[in-house]
């Protein structure tokens, strides 16, 4: 389970979504979907992905291949963002400044670990490896 880090009301959302997480795996606690019992569920780990505030990540993932996509993908939803052929409000994430610091995150990360880009994950457990092989291997 992934969930965005960055913002004021995040601490909460972490808490509702680690309470939810845990209770869904409890047997006593019975749901249903369309009037079929569910069996009861937990995500391995609750992971926060660090949007654009500066955290300390408990671990980063390479994202170089992809983050042109990623980019993309954001300004697809040319609504929200920073686009200077729209009119609208200007909020928190309508600015230039907001998808720079994106970006400037992404190569702040991917700087950390020796590769172009990456993306910042906290989690409040401790991660485990089967293998070392999935480290990145540039020197850092």
């Amino acid at each position: 389970m992934l969930l965005k880090t960055g913002t004021r009301t995040m601490a909460k959302v972490h808490s509702l979504v680690s309470d939810a997480a845990f209770l869904a795996g409890l047997i006593k606690i019975e749901t249903t979907d369309n009037g079929v019992k569910q069996e009861a569920w937990r995500p391995k780990i609750v992971l926060n992905y660090i949007q654009d505030k500066y955290l300390e990540p408990t671990f980063v993932v390479d994202i170089t291949d992809v983050h042109e996509t990623k980019l993309k993908a954001i300004k697809a939803y040319e609504t929200q963002f920073y686009n200077p052929d729209m009119d609208g409000p200007t909020t928190y994430i309508s600015t230039p400044d907001f998808l720079e610091s994106v970006i400037y995150r992404s190569k702040m990360y991917g700087k950390m670990v020796g590769v172009k880009f990456a993306e910042g994950f906290i989690s409040k457990k401790m991660i485990g490896l089967s293998n070392l092989d999935s480290l990145i291997k540039e020197n850092t």
